[in-house]
């Protein structure tokens, strides 16, 4: 019998007592890390709560489904994402935009950082000299599944293959949902600084203003 197995069939005998104290030594300690995406998924605190606790609920009612020794905080992102899916995304017929106060400018920045080559972009290089609203814009301007690959992968730090478990959807989805939204948040980015003279893109657009004015 593997450890695997062990710890499955001790999760079955458990009590309901010691299955909720299980529940809220293991799972309550990541409550802030799912509000913060709850926040971006709902784009208002009040719903974000809302949809923090209904998460929770149904992860306790199938806490006795989760392998104990696999990635908790990932089984629980997951619930959470469906619950988002199946509640909140029925409500509305428009696409959301999630808030983006409480993303760190230095985890955007680590999103948008490098090109195809590896190396650090010129728009990233930009970003440090632009405001945080251009930055948190620019964030909620890109689609829904794009953010929510992007938020994952470069600020969560889950792997591609852990990714799409929690949003239910192939690697390669992933990956090109990733580039994709990666691809966006740079573009974006770029126009912010260019228009405020900021970088290589931003000095040739100063120059070829002044031209014009000659």
């Amino acid at each position: 019998m593997t450890d695997s197995q062990t710890s499955t069939d001790t999760a079955a005998q458990e009590t309901t007592e010691e299955r909720r104290s299980r529940f809220e030594a293991d799972a309550l300690q990541y409550v802030d890390q799912l509000y913060s995406a709850a926040l971006r998924m709902a784009r208002n605190p009040s719903d974000a709560e809302d949809l923090v606790q209904e998460a929770y609920a149904k992860a306790y009612s199938a806490f006795h489904q989760y392998k104990p020794g696999t990635n908790l905080k990932a089984w629980l992102y997951r619930i959470l994402t469906n619950t988002y899916i199946n509640l909140y995304r029925k409500r509305q017929r428009e696409p959301l935009r999630a808030s983006t106060d409480t993303v760190e400018d230095w985890q955007m920045a680590e999103a948008a950082e490098h090109t195809s080559t590896g190396l650090r972009s010129a728009e990233a290089e930009a970003l440090d000299h632009l405001p945080d609203s251009d930055v948190k814009t620019a964030l909620a301007t890109i689609p829904e599944e794009f953010r929510l690959a992007v938020y994952f992968t470069d600020v969560e730090g889950y792997a591609y293959k852990e990714v799409a478990e929690i949003l239910g959807i192939p690697m390669g989805t992933v990956m090109s949902r990733l580039h994709r939204g990666r691809k966006q948040l740079r573009e974006l980015l770029a126009d912010y600084a260019a228009d405020r003279g900021i970088g290589d893109q931003g000095t040739a657009r100063g120059a070829a203003k002044k031209q014009e004015k000659k």
